[in-house]
């Protein structure tokens, strides 16, 4: 099965840690990266820059409408993820208890499933 782990950082975070802070936290993210890849559990993962040259785009009656960043409602971005191929929800939550972003943020674990929703 498929899960994603999208690590939510507060919008700032970054800027307050500085640059020293935040290279020691992207290598041991990338670490974690590297353990994911030998165990054969990690179909692909990447950081994201922040929210400040971010765009949103909603079609609207035919027309797009963007939306440009910053997004000063926002309280927290998507920073990065992990998109993992595992046999189970338990070995998913596992993984993202030992991600070392699960200690400045967010990880938000989900199964990878279609856009709808059965009845049942």
């Amino acid at each position: 099965m498929s899960y994603m782990l999208l690590i939510v950082e507060p919008t700032g975070q970054r800027r307050e840690r500085g640059v020293e802070a935040g290279k020691e936290a992207y290598e041991r993210m990338l670490q974690f990266g590297a353990g994911l890849q030998a165990r054969g559990v990690l179909e692909a993962s990447n950081s994201l820059a922040s929210t400040r040259e971010a765009v949103r785009l909603q079609v609207r009656d035919g027309s797009p409408q963007l939306t440009d960043g910053p997004f000063a409602e926002a309280k927290e971005m998507v920073g990065g993820f992990f998109l993992l191929n595992v046999a189970t929800r338990d070995e998913a939550l596992a993984i993202a208890a030992a991600c070392p972003a699960a200690e400045w943020c967010t990880v938000e674990v989900r199964q990878v499933g279609p856009c709808f929703e059965s009845a049942s």
